[in-house]
């Protein structure tokens, strides 16, 4: 043996083996600061862009295995099922994953806008479940029911099929641009 291994050997001669518990428990306690309140209260009423008018505030909780819907009046029940199934050809997408609710916020406004200005009908809304934040869980998911809602232009959602996120995801179907509505009803006149 090596003089090192040996130096090694005397030093450690007196030691015994802990004989307490040989695991340590690793489970996250959710602890209520005195700044937990504050923060989570800043995050969801940051100030709002000009002109994005999604309001984080007065969000109604919805929990993270809970299923999303939502259909105005007048969209069809053929329509609204298909949608919720995932029958629909998804057109953009967008992924909310490990931002902030003001982040999040944001990137929903800027993206349903930028699916308005291409006339895309059908898109896809990645929020996730939130059920890893103990602190607040499906923030993300409850702000992304509330925020689709105050856009007029969304005429449907719902939770998506388990190949596209299940719920996790949230399905979005917009309104048709007037240019979309005269080109079917060209197409439809013509039969």
């Amino acid at each position: 043996m090596s003089d090192d291994f040996n130096d090694f050997l005397q030093q450690m001669g007196d030691v015994e083996p802990y004989k307490g518990q040989q695991r340590a428990d690793l489970k996250r306690v959710a602890k209520a600061t005195p700044g937990t309140e504050r923060r989570r209260m800043a995050a969801v009423s940051c100030e709002q862009a000009d002109d994005n008018f999604l309001t984080s505030s007065h969000v109604p909780e919805v929990g993270p295995f809970d299923v999303l819907e939502f259909q105005r009046e007048g969209v069809q029940h053929g329509v609204f099922k298909k949608l919720r199934r995932g029958r629909y050809e998804i057109e953009a997408t967008v992924d909310l994953h490990n931002m902030t609710v003001e982040q999040a916020r944001v990137e929903v406004f800027d993206f349903i806008r930028q699916c308005l200005t291409y006339e895309l009908r059908t898109v896809l809304i990645t929020h996730g479940k939130g059920d890893r934040n103990l602190d607040n869980p499906g923030i993300i998911k409850s702000c992304t029911a509330l925020w689709l809602k105050q856009i007029d232009e969304v005429i449907a959602y719902h939770s998506a099929e388990p190949r596209h996120g299940g719920v996790g995801s949230v399905y979005v179907m917009l309104k048709k641009s007037r240019a979309g509505k005269d080109k079917t009803r060209e197409e439809f006149e013509g039969l």
